[in-house]
């Protein structure tokens, strides 16, 4: 099973309920294909870095699928919309396959610091001068 992180920016401009009708059609789009919607999370109104299509804002939202099939519809469909900013489509699965499998071939072991090379150094010892002779600044 491979695991999908959709990413999206919708236009600032766009109604609240515009909104969800069209965040609610792209499930609908990627569960016909047969994917499974693990995590959504709505991150909101965000500034952008950078101007897209003269707008410094946009409404960020993550879906997380897991799917056997790709998602090339939900592409399409993300591409031909007017109303996406941007949109991203990565799969993770292999992120997280790559990092069990470091895990198995180095497991975690208790740091030990190396005992220093040379031995430390003893700090100066500041000569002590006593205040009836200690050099006044008159």
């Amino acid at each position: 099973m491979r695991t999908y992180e959709v990413l999206f920016i919708l236009s600032p401009q766009i109604a609240e309920e515009e909104s969800t009708t069209l965040i609610t059609e792209f499930k609908r789009v990627a569960e016909g294909t047969g994917a499974k919607l693990t995590n959504e999370e709505s991150w909101g109104r965000r500034r952008l870095a950078y101007p897209i299509q003269k707008f410094n804002e946009g409404n960020y939202h993550l879906f997380v699928f897991d799917s056997d099939a790709s998602l090339s519809e939900l592409d399409r469909r993300m591409r031909n919309s007017d109303r996406i900013l941007r949109h991203m489509i990565v799969r993770t699965d292999l992120d997280h396959k790559r990092a069990e499998k470091l895990a198995k071939r180095n497991p975690k072991k208790e740091r030990v610091r190396p005992a220093p090379a040379f031995p430390a150094a003893a700090e100066p010892v500041a000569a002590e001068i006593p205040e009836a002779e200690a050099p006044t600044g008159k």
